[in-house]
């Protein structure tokens, strides 16, 4: 009877359950992983605020940023503005989710030959509908997450801690000063850094996977365990994906920070779209200036992901002797 219950567990632990228990834990486990890394989201906004040619904020680097933060504005401060990507945690799930879906499908199409047969090198042509899907997917979900963002940077910019008390009043405060078309502001430069970072990582993730799988057969010990390969791969393809869209990531923060109060001081708005926002940004403070706020980003990339493998899988374990029959 024993020997029965055991491999009855080893079963339910193994099945997979049904999508909206596997989005349920997935969207726990990303507002989780918010909560405990938001800190450094708000250190890289400020990083990424700072005009100067300094690669930092005027507070100093990460450490001295979190502590100036705490002492003179109180710890609170550490979370403003956490309500509005706590807010769209589902929402974007969702919508990346089901375009991923859709992309897939419409790729495996394109892919197919006349017969319906796969074409040759059927693993090649998977992985490139995965990252075209990939592309799609973060783009898709650029624009549902945009407007809340808009929110967001303005809470978490240190020039506008007096006007704003809390995200609710930031969203009424724009909406009745700015317009509807104030949460529009960095939609485009937002979509280019989903999608830069969606094309980095998948570009590199299965190469990486593939290499530490080889790793392990060869008898490499510290990457015999496939929790810890698939970490350490989403960790090189997040550090990669960063590179490639922090540039974007730059602008869009500078975008959204800008009010827009009445025509005049829209036409003195100096970032309008990304590609221009890029140019402004290398002219007036040099190249790497498009770099601000990269190690903030990629020091989250380590410990949030293993903040959202652990909750992820804890939640689905949770929900299979719990929940799901």
């Amino acid at each position: 009877m024993a020997e029965r219950t055991s491999k009855t567990t080893a079963a339910d632990t193994s099945r997979p359950l049904p999508f909206p228990w596997q989005f349920t834990a997935g969207a726990v486990a990303g507002i989780l992983e918010i909560v405990c890394m938001y800190p450094l989201d708000i250190v890289k906004t400020r990083f990424q605020l700072n005009s100067s040619k300094s690669s930092s904020s005027p507070t100093g680097g990460i450490w001295s940023t979190l502590q100036h933060i705490v002492r003179q504005e109180g710890w609170s401060h550490l979370y403003r503005g956490i309500l509005a990507p706590i807010m769209v945690e589902a929402p974007k799930r969702a919508t990346k989710f089901a375009a991923n879906d859709f992309y897939t499908k419409q790729l495996q199409g394109l892919f197919r030959s006349d017969t319906g047969q796969q074409q040759p090198a059927a693993a090649q042509q998977q992985q490139k509908v995965a990252v075209l899907a990939g592309i799609g997917a973060g783009m898709s979900e650029a624009l549902v997450v945009a407007s809340f963002d808009v929110v967001k940077i303005r809470m978490q910019d240190p020039t506008k801690l007096g006007v704003y008390r809390s995200s609710f009043h930031c969203f009424q405060e724009i909406l009745a000063r700015e317009g509807v078309g104030a949460f529009t502001q960095g939609l485009e430069a937002t979509i280019w850094r989903h999608g830069a970072w969606n094309g980095g990582y998948f570009g590199v993730i299965f190469a990486v996977k593939d290499w530490l799988t080889d790793l392990a057969q060869s008898g490499q010990t510290a990457v015999a365990n496939p929790t810890v390969r698939n970490l350490l791969a989403g960790t090189i393809g997040g550090i990669v994906g960063t590179v490639c869209n922090t540039p974007f990531d730059v602008v869009k923060t500078r975008i959204q920070s800008q009010q827009l109060l009445g025509i005049g001081a829209h036409a003195t708005i100096k970032y309008r779209y990304a590609l221009p926002g890029l140019v402004t940004v290398v002219r007036d403070e040099g190249f790497f200036a498009l770099y601000k706020g990269f190690l903030p980003k990629v020091l989250r990339l380590g410990p949030g992901g293993g903040i959202l493998l652990v909750v992820y899988e804890a939640v689905l374990s949770f929900i299979r002797k719990n929940v799901a029959v």
